[in-house]
């Protein structure tokens, strides 16, 4: 059974893309720390990120620290956060956000998604899109 990663990424249900290739995809996530909050995703199914092979890993890698470039210059923050957590969908992702302190590793305190504004997880799609060319 396809994961709501793999939907997404197949264009079964929605998703706002930031990036994609063959191998990697990166959206915004419905539930973000902060408007900007990206998945950075293999498009093949992997459930823990410890089993991605080296190659597919260190690009996963290279495409997060872009979108983190970005986030730091278009959402005036610190710091990109980082964080792999993966227990909520059994398809590895890193979580890719804008952070001023630590409060953005906690995942409890997530917007809701019906908290969301659309049009600004709209507009921090189309920066990041913009921003990673």
């Amino acid at each position: 059974m396809s994961t709501v990663f793999t939907k997404i990424i197949n264009g079964e249900i929605p998703g706002r893309f930031v990036y994609k290739d063959e191998d990697v995809a990166a959206f915004l996530t419905i539930e973000p720390i902060a408007y900007g909050h990206t998945l950075v995703v293999p498009v093949k199914e992997v459930d823990k990120w410890t089993d991605i092979e080296p190659e597919l890993w260190a690009k996963m890698n290279a495409v997060a620290q872009r979108i983190g470039s970005a986030i730091v210059s278009e959402f005036d923050c610190e710091r990109a956060g980082y964080l792999i957590a993966g227990f909520e969908v059994p398809h590895a992702h890193i979580h890719v956000f804008p952070a001023n302190d630590m409060s953005g590793y906690n995942l409890a305190s997530v917007m809701r998604a019906d908290e969301t504004d659309p049009a600004k997880m709209d507009a921090a799609a189309e920066t990041l899109r913009n921003a990673i060319g």
